[in-house]
């Protein structure tokens, strides 16, 4: 995603909505009592395609503390000490890939996020450094500790620290000391306020030499509470150096350096079947040496130097390749490899050619490091970083949004990549990220893409009128569509109802078209909603999840997503409807080509639908979306069955109105019921409430 696309993509704002009901003098939305009855008819001996094993998928990024703070366990924020740190811009011309190109850090500023116990003083040293990746450290002065007076440092996390009861937390280090300093240091989790201390722990054998120290701290029965403090504290005088200082609560499945368990755990819930990464414009970053640089993020995390994100903030490099890879393990997930192109967001790239060709095989050996076995070199490196087996990779994505790109060159550099990735793995399917959403005079034609990744944020009432557009598609083009980016932009930090009925309603799109339409995810997944705007916790609103550093929710388009997910169906039926309500929607604020236009009266649709069929339970599923804020009947009718048993059972996710959210606060306002209901066959009428959307599950005969 990037937020320098024109708004008439994203959100508009400016935009003026006004809905007319389709009864004079009625409420918007409100059905017709005298309009003819809605009609979906499936058919069921008529099938579309068998669903994509690999349709329902997560993309992810570094953006709104997506990882740093949000899905990475790590507690300490600025843990490497390069929160400030002053990446030079470097030029293509100038960038060589193979050489590593040093932050310099401001030794004037004090250490961001860190502050003093007692008397200490702290600032940041680049002559004694722990090594070259890791360029800096910290230095303590605790030359006015003493037994009654401890001195160190203190780190409030990402807006606090969790702590829960009965829970052990591991802590580690590198430290060294000046001569003679005769220790020992303490380590505590307290109270922000100081009045408790909820676990601590003792460290000793801190000598002249870089060390690396662990501990563990477990509380007790406690209140889980996030206004807490890690410190670290001496009575022994003398001056510290620190690096890489971690604090990790229990992760996922126990993973080492691994994931938050309530975050994972929602997203396990949802039965993601691929992860799209390192995403968004995490691939590319601002400038050359600000990209995903794959080969900085493997290894021990004490080695990885980290990279200024191109979304305002630091990234450790802690969550890298290996660990995108142990996500995907951990919830049974495909990956699907973004790989760097050649082009970054402040509009620099390389042209196809020879100095190009340093990337494509930079690629290529990251493709070796998810799918190669112990005889080769990235195979190698993989099992050294803790993954003993290859991973599964059918998809690769050549760059990210090169539509961006002015110079025009994608098409050449997406030709190089596609040659030499297909001449080594002929397997794979190749992704171009410019489709057909975008104009045709930029769109790859020396190729012939596997897929096209099309991206679509929009309005409600934009994801609706567009909740069609695929059933016109032209189904002779050999090359499908993965949406790689896609939401209703409505609500924030997190969706609201109306934002989760917008992507219902395209989610019954995708569905329909799953014949051409191969894949698809959500976009941002997280955000930090600690201190909300931007350049603070959240950089972009409508975020499918929110959390806290104690607490975390799903949005109602995260429910929508979930119940989708868990009622696919492996074969999709052919549907038609009759008779659909619609409601007005008036279109100001637009531009074309700088120029203000009138405003644009669309009829949209207001009922939308799906009907796949899961053919191991003998199940039909229908998925009906009443965007209305009045109930509506609508009639199903099913041929090609030879019978509908009158039991099945309707999973509903609705709301009073379409403002309705789920907070921090309020984590389970909109969320899913399912019940037993009755008077099904294979022509029945059934209610659908305001504001909802249905998943019908029918037993067939």
């Amino acid at each position: 995603m990037n937020l320098i696309k024109p708004f008439t993509r994203a959100l508009s704002s400016s935009r003026l909505i006004v809905l007319i009901s389709i009864l004079s003098g009625a409420t918007a939305g409100v059905a017709q009592s005298n309009a003819p009855l809605p009609v979906i008819n499936i058919f069921a001996d008529k099938v579309v395609a068998k669903m994509p094993p690999t349709f329902y998928g997560l993309m992810t990024e570094e953006i709104n503390y997506s990882y740093e703070g949000g899905l990475y366990g790590e507690l300490i924020r600025n843990r490497t000490f390069k929160a400030d740190a002053i990446q030079e811009i470097i030029k293509p011309e100038n960038y060589d890939p193979a050489k590593h190109y040093p932050v310099k850090i401001a030794v004037t500023n004090a250490p961001k996020f860190w502050s003093t116990v007692g008397s200490a003083k702290i600032s940041l040293d680049t002559n004694i450094i722990l090594n070259d990746a890791l360029n800096v450290s910290l230095k303590l002065d605790v030359s006015g500790a003493s037994k009654d007076s401890p001195v160190g440092v203190a780190n409030g996390g990402y807006w606090g620290i969790p702590i829960r009861p009965n829970t052990t937390y591991k802590f580690s280090f590198f430290a060294k000391a000046a001569a003679n300093f005769p220790g020992p240091l303490s380590v505590s989790l307290e109270s922000s306020d100081g009045k408790e201390i909820f676990a601590n722990a003792e460290i000793s054998g801190v000598t002249g030499d870089w060390k690396k120290f662990e501990a563990t701290l477990t509380t007790k029965s406690i209140k889980s509470s996030q206004e807490n403090i890690f410190k670290l504290t001496t009575t022994s005088p003398g001056t510290i150096w620190l690096q890489q200082v971690s604090l990790m609560p229990p992760t996922f499945k126990d993973r080492p350096n691994g994931n938050r368990t309530d975050l994972s755990q929602l997203l396990d819930d949802a039965h993601p079947k691929f992860l799209r990464f390192p995403g968004g414009n995490y691939v590319e970053g601002d400038y050359f040496n600000e990209r995903f640089n794959w080969k900085e993020t493997i290894g021990p995390v004490e080695q990885r130097p980290g990279h200024r994100s191109c979304w305002g903030y630091w990234s450790t490099d802690g969550f890298g390749l290996p660990e995108f890879l142990g996500w995907c393990q951990d919830l049974n997930m495909e990956p699907v490899l973004a790989v760097f192109a050649g082009y970054c967001l402040k509009h620099d790239s390389i042209p196809a050619g020879p100095n190009l060709e340093p990337y494509v095989q930079e690629a290529l050996e990251e493709i070796e490091y998810v799918t190669g076995d112990a005889s080769t070199k990235w195979g190698a490196q993989r099992i050294k970083d803790g993954y003993p087996n290859p991973f599964k990779l059918r998809y690769v994505e050549i760059g990210n949004e090169d539509w961006f790109d002015r110079s025009g060159s994608y098409d050449g550099r997406f030709a190089q990549f596609y040659d030499a990735i297909k001449a080594k793995y002929p397997q794979l399917k190749l992704i171009s990220t410019v489709g057909y959403e975008q104009r045709e005079s930029i769109r790859v034609h020396s190729r012939t893409p596997d897929l096209v990744d099309e991206h679509y944020y929009r309005s409600e009432e934009e994801m609706e009128a567009q909740s069609f557009v695929y059933d016109s598609r032209d189904r002779s083009n050999p090359t499908k569509i993965f949406v790689g980016e896609w939401a209703t932009r409505v609500g924030s930090p997190t969706p609201n109802m109306a934002g989760a009925l917008g992507d219902a309603a395209w989610m019954c799109c995708m569905e329909r078209n799953a014949d051409i339409v191969h894949m698809h995810c959500y976009a941002p997944l997280f955000v930090n909603v600690s201190d909300l705007g931007a350049g603070r916790s959240m950089q972009w609103k409508s975020d499918l999840i929110g959390y806290n550093a104690l607490t975390s929710y799903g949005s109602p388009s995260y429910y929508a997503q979930k119940i989708f997910s868990e009622h696919q169906g492996d074969e999709v039926l052919t549907v038609s409807a009759q008779n659909l309500p619609t409601y007005t929607w008036i279109q100001s604020g637009r531009t074309r080509n700088g120029q203000a236009q009138p405003p644009r009266t669309n009829e949209v649709k207001s009922l939308f639908y799906s009907a796949t069929r899961d053919t191991a339970a003998g199940k039909i599923i229908v998925k009906i979306v009443n965007r209305a804020d009045a109930a509506q009947a609508m009639k199903v009718e099913i041929s090609g069955a030879t019978a509908i048993a009158d039991e099945g059972t309707a999973t509903v996710l609705k709301a009073d109105n379409r403002n309705a959210t789920n907070s921090s606060n309020d984590p389970k306002q909109v969320v899913p019921a399912s019940e037993k209901i009755t008077g099904l066959s294979t022509s029945f009428t059934r209610s659908y409430p305001p504001c909802s959307i249905t998943i019908l599950e029918l037993q067939a005969k």
